[in-house]
């Protein structure tokens, strides 16, 4: 194969990472399963990231830009604050539903972090980047509409991301639309209610 430039090389590395570790899982995401996957030798790997560590870092970084992108893509510009929060909740689990491998990819590298010291920055980068995230949507929300908040945008912020990711996980594990369309409208209801709105069913545009 000829010679590619790292700064072209690794880009195709993490998305060669994703792709396997996406089908096979954390587990089987060796340097040289995934070099194979791309077709490179396995030093190529370890030139380009050093370790299977340093890779898995680039992938939890990869994963964390892209899910921001596609909250900030779903987040409305001219809302309220509580169809806000709905649109941006239905816009979320559209792509739950739609690419749950990638998901189940990204619950998986954190349990792996967890338990791996080299990747504990790469694991708080990524919590940290998107409640920070979070946390501003919520803000210009509350601002949009002259909205106080009941409690600090951050800590509305992490209770969204953490009831989220409690649906995700529920979805992976055992799906049920009409069940989780229930628990959505409660999630967001429970959401606003939290930012000081009443404490009523908000509806949920269908995904």
């Amino acid at each position: 194969m000829a010679h590619v430039p790292a700064a072209e090389r690794r880009p195709q590395l993490i998305k060669a990472a994703i792709d396997f570790m996406a089908r096979e899982g954390v587990a089987a995401g060796s340097t040289r399963a995934i070099a194979a996957e791309l077709g490179v030798a396995q030093a190529t790997v370890h030139y380009t990231f050093g370790t299977k560590e340093g890779l898995y870092r680039a992938v939890m970084e990869q994963l964390t830009q892209d899910l921001i992108a596609q909250v900030e893509q779903a987040a409305p510009t001219d809302a309220g604050f509580e169809d806000t929060v709905s649109r941006l909740t239905a816009a979320l689990w559209r792509t739950v539903r739609e690419q749950p491998t990638s998901y189940q990819l990204l619950t998986e590298l954190t349990v792996f972090a967890l338990r791996t010291p080299a990747l504990g920055e790469a694991l708080d980068s990524h919590y940290r980047s998107v409640t920070e995230v979070a946390a501003r949507l919520v803000t210009e929300a509350a601002e949009r509409t002259g909205r106080p908040l009941a409690q600090p945008a951050e800590t509305i912020a992490r209770f969204f991301l953490a009831g989220f990711d409690g649906l995700i996980l529920n979805h992976l594990a055992h799906p049920d639309a009409d069940a989780e369309n229930a628990c959505l409208q409660a999630f967001v209801s429970a959401v606003v209610a939290m930012a000081g709105g009443r404490l009523e069913l908000v509806s949920v545009p269908a995904s």
